[in-house]
């Protein structure tokens, strides 16, 4: 009997969950990870140290915690990424995180996307991480102009916001108010 020798992947790649070459290069540098992820809901951002036990998070925050400092809007769009990232910024200087890589995971990677929003607002909670000024979305996207724009065209489309009694043309006003809450 001639059998050919198969070799069994991981089962985390085998599901296109990881890619451990790129896994690798991150964990090599040493660095404390920042770890963004986006659901169909909310945006998810955590610090995560490397241990050969696991990985060990040392500190998270869901877009879902905005709503507790008074955000009323999505908790998955760009002005809600940007004060989510600035909420894990402060956290991170909390347990003395000052520096950081930028962990993606398999996601695809998008100038001015919301994953770049979260990224800007933990460098401007005061963390460093070596990221190009040229792929985070302009100040108009995260005070949430382009949300008011297409309100303005398509109200029938916002209809969880008039449930919920919230106007949209407000959005850039409550993010500043949010955002000083944060800074606090």
């Amino acid at each position: 009997m001639n059998r050919k020798k198969t070799r069994l992947q991981y089962q985390r790649k085998r599901e296109g969950k990881t890619n451990y070459k790129k896994r690798l290069i991150l964990l090599q540098s040493k660095k404390t990870r920042l770890i963004i992820r986006k659901t169909n809901k909310h945006i998810l951002a955590q610090f995560v140290d490397y241990k050969p036990d696991g990985d060990i998070v040392i500190v998270g925050v869901s877009s879902k915690a905005l709503e507790k400092l008074g955000w009323n809007y999505s908790t998955k769009n760009i002005p809600a990424a940007y004060l989510t990232g600035l909420l894990l910024g402060k956290k991170a200087q909390e347990k003395k995180i000052k520096e950081a890589i930028l962990d993606l995971g398999l996601q695809t990677s998008i100038k001015g996307s919301k994953l770049y929003a979260t990224l800007k607002g933990v460098k401007e909670a005061g963390i460093s991480i070596n990221a190009s000024e040229e792929i985070m979305p302009n100040e108009d996207r995260l005070k949430g102009k382009h949300i008011n724009d297409y309100y303005s065209k398509n109200p029938d489309h916002f209809s969880k916001y008039k449930k919920n009694k919230v106007d949209p043309k407000n959005i850039s006003k409550d993010l500043e108010q949010i955002k000083i809450k944060i800074l606090k």
